[in-house]
């Protein structure tokens, strides 16, 4: 790609030249809808990162002795322009509703904005953007009761290591000391950790505003670390060949919930401890997790939901023993764009899967984010639909 930049007293217009292809693409300032606002994740008095109603993002870095500057967002590159005191400014095209992960490259490096708060997606702690939504209302911070997320650190004697998990109680919890309570225990996507679901998620405030208007039952929320490794290829790359993931992939976590963090939580809070109001839930490999983990332990989990991580087939169901008979809700859902760019396509049509399913006399739901992808929105809204299912006589 080549950059050609033209300056005048009137405007600054970016040029890109896609030498590949011959094609030009030219954007003046003067189509963009100025009228950007910081960012509702910048640290503590930062102007920059902001956001337009159109949903750019706009970003500005010091940086005067850099060859060149880019927004790393949504899976693309869009160069910033250098004023005369060194000052790199530029935007990138509109993007969906909802949190997005994002760089800047300085010089072919890769680094945070330091105008965001970080958060731990893509295997490191980065940027991340809030594009507002028209349905954000959900999960808003409101004047209503609040409940708590607090970091609980514990000894696993699966890893024979210290471990860390996020809990939500509700509102309330503290006061009646002899009320129990259902818990779901969700995780995250790769390259995410147990912070994933309360900063990016917004799950606490997402139960706090169900509850306060009387939508879902109160119930716990364990958020715990599912991140897996394997021997062989260098992690993020596929094997040729065979099955993915791999056979076993998902033993190690598995093996964590069931052996420790079932019984840590059971242990320390006032839990209703059986299978009919213990839930699993996950989005992408969390969704992944779940269906191995739920459909092996009957026994464990009556209420399951799989965010973007596949389905479960009527031939799954076949060969869990127990699992039909004791499952008391399967809830699937995706972003709409996933669907249409058949992402969703693993393991069989979900939609069909989840319907076959219903049919043959299961508690199914099926979910479809409008205009949304893989990412945060789909999964905020989809935990906002399966929370009301949750634990209901």
């Amino acid at each position: 790609m080549k950059r050609v930049f033209i300056k005048n007293n009137v405007a600054v217009i970016l040029v890109f030249v896609l030498l590949t292809g011959g094609n030009c693409f030219a954007q003046s300032p003067s189509t963009i809808t100025e009228d950007f606002k910081p960012s509702s994740v910048n640290q503590s008095g930062k102007e920059y990162p902001q956001v337009n109603s159109e949903g750019r993002v706009r970003t500005q870095i010091s940086a005067p002795d850099a060859k060149y500057v880019q927004l790393d967002i949504g899976g693309k590159k869009y160069d910033l322009v250098k004023d005369e005191k060194g000052v790199w400014t530029g935007e990138s095209a509109p993007q969906d509703e909802g949190f997005h992960y994002y760089q800047l490259n300085i010089d072919g490096a890769s680094v945070p904005d330091p105008g965001s708060l970080y958060f731990y997606g893509a295997s490191r702690w980065g940027s991340g953007i809030e594009i507002p939504a028209k349905d954000q209302d959900f999960y808003a911070l409101k004047n209503v009761p609040h409940g708590q997320v607090i970091e609980l650190p514990y000894f696993s004697k699966t890893n024979n290591s210290m471990r860390r998990c996020f809990i939500y109680t509700p509102p309330g919890y503290d006061k009646d000391t002899q009320k129990r309570y259902p818990v779901l225990y969700l995780q995250h996507g790769g390259g995410e950790n147990e912070t994933g679901w309360s900063a990016q998620g917004k799950a606490g405030l997402i139960m706090d505003n169900l509850i306060a208007e009387g939508k879902a039952k109160p119930f716990i929320i364990v958020m715990d670390n599912g991140t897996w490794s394997m021997q062989g290829p260098p992690r993020g790359e596929r094997p040729a060949g065979g099955e993915w993931p791999p056979k076993g992939w998902a033993d190690g976590f598995t093996k964590t919930l069931i052996n420790d963090i079932i019984p840590m939580v059971d242990a320390n809070y006032r839990t209703l401890a059986d299978q009919k109001n213990r839930a699993m839930a996950g989005l992408s490999m969390g969704g992944m997790q779940t269906r191995v983990i739920t459909l092996a332990n009957p026994d464990v989990f009556s209420h399951v939901g799989m965010f973007s991580g596949g389905s479960i087939s009527m031939e799954d169901v076949e060969k869990s023993p127990g699992f039909k008979e004791k499952n008391k809700l399967l809830f699937i859902s995706y972003g709409s764009r996933e669907l249409e760019n058949r992402r969703a396509g693993f393991g069989g049509d979900p939609k069909e899967n989840t319907n076959k399913l219903k049919e043959a006399g299961m508690n199914t739901h099926f979910y479809v984010s409008p205009q949304t992808a893989h990412e945060w929105q789909s999964w905020r809204r989809s935990l906002y639909q399966f929370a009301p299912l949750l634990f209901n006589k």
